[in-house]
């Protein structure tokens, strides 16, 4: 079956093949968080993106595999229910933006605008996206054989940037990073995986930038 981006809570995961790398998304938790386990299909070794919740299932996901790391995306508590106790399970390095460590729940290595997080022969580069919260990220894969991959954390939807609670300073540096950090060095087929509900490519999503900057939010 093509993978459609659909994930749906307690439904099984949807699994995508990239060639060097496999993504298998889940939906967990009562807020439908979505869970990104990475696999490099040459090495084995596998990078889990936001330990939202239910970490039973998420560990049966990584199963014997092992897991190298685990990036939180950002420090809202519904992205990192279930960290602490994958983490102790795993052994696994816990990666998070500097601006936004003191919201996790257990000490976590620092993360920075153009660092990179290795899976395996893979390799995902970290893009800070202020707004939604000052330390949120996202996550580009550059697949050599086909198009980027951009893993967005709540800070881009289908349809909309993430949440800013109406403050129209925080809206306006989202917005502009949205746009000038990933819309313009990405191009249309980007395809993007946020932290909830279905994914989208960067196409289908330009033609609506003016709308969002209008309507603020």
């Amino acid at each position: 079956m093509s993978y459609t981006g659909d994930a749906t809570a307690g439904g099984p995961p949807a699994f995508r093949e990239l060639g060097r790398l496999t993504v298998t998304k889940v939906s967990v938790g009562p807020m439908d968080n979505n869970a990104y386990l990475l696999r490099c299909t040459g090495t084995g070794e596998q990078v889990l993106i936001d330990a939202a919740n239910e970490a039973p299932r998420l560990l049966d996901l990584v199963g014997d595999a092992g897991l190298a790391a685990v990036v939180t995306t950002h420090r809202h508590m519904d992205h990192w229910v279930a960290l602490e106790e994958v983490v102790a399970k795993t052994g696994a390095r816990a990666l998070v933006h500097a601006d936004d460590a003191d919201g996790l729940p257990i000490e976590a290595e620092r993360l920075a605008e153009g660092d990179t997080v290795p899976v395996g022969d893979c390799a995902l580069e970290v893009i800070h996206v202020k707004g939604h919260t000052p330390g949120s990220i996202a996550l580009l894969y550059r697949d050599p054989a086909g198009t980027p991959h951009l893993f967005t954390g709540d800070s881009l939807f289908p349809g909309g940037v993430g949440n800013t609670d109406q403050d129209p300073e925080r809206f306006g540096r989202l917005i502009d990073d949205v746009e000038h950090k990933l819309f313009d060095q990405l191009p249309d087929e980007t395809w993007f995986y946020p932290g909830h509900g279905r994914d989208s490519t960067l196409g289908a999503e330009r033609p609506s930038l003016p709308q969002w900057r209008a309507r603020g939010w």
